[in-house]
């Protein structure tokens, strides 16, 4: 019986008939792979948003000294500052290598999004919060003018890192007085 049921793909026809038919599955599979994919990554609605407009507003020019020169054109959501007052509350002394944990934990207990954030990699942080949480790119090339509670992503050939921007400096894992020395990724903000 073991036999017969080899006989079959011993026949040169139906051997190159077997490869024929099975030899597209990796593409179908594939291609269904992809579109799974590219579903999962579709942006969040705007009323899945948690910002909300009633209780924005613009900054008054006390307020705009300290938050930076970038948060006077953009009505600022005030959980901003919060999501960086519980940052430093819950920094470590040292860094831990977790700062995009940190910094999603932070965001999380603002309200500044409604769930947490799944993306592995920190420079990743920019484009998950704008496509799924409303956040906006400010058009800030140094991390210093960044408002305060802006988060600041920077790149490299590793996971990257980001930050939130303090009154005295930034805050992840760590505090630190000075920006982190990577290539800035952009600076970003939950505003209308």
């Amino acid at each position: 019986m073991i036999a017969s049921s080899r006989a079959p793909l011993t026949n040169p026809r139906i051997r190159l008939l077997f490869r024929a038919k099975f030899h597209a599955m990796p593409r179908f599979f594939s291609l269904l792979l992809l579109l799974v994919l590219l579903t999962a990554f579709v942006p969040a609605r705007a009323k899945d948003s948690l910002f909300d407009n009633k209780t924005a507003r613009k900054l008054t020019a006390e307020e705009q000294k300290r938050f930076g020169p970038q948060s006077g054109e953009l009505k600022y959501d005030a959980r901003m500052r919060r999501a960086a007052e519980i940052a430093i509350r819950r920094a470590q002394p040292k860094m831990t290598w977790y700062c995009w944990r940190y910094v999603k934990d932070a965001l999380l207990a603002a309200h500044l999004v409604s769930s947490r954030p799944t993306s592995a990699y920190a420079k990743q942080a920019g484009t998950e919060l704008v496509q799924k949480f409303g956040f906006k790119k400010l058009n800030v090339s140094d991390p210093r003018k960044a408002p305060i509670g802006a988060v600041v992503v920077y790149g490299g050939d590793d996971a990257g890192h980001v930050e939130l921007r303090t009154a005295t400096g930034f805050v992840s894992d760590f505090i630190s007085p000075t920006p982190y020395p990577r290539p800035l990724v952009g600076v970003f903000v939950k505003a209308s």
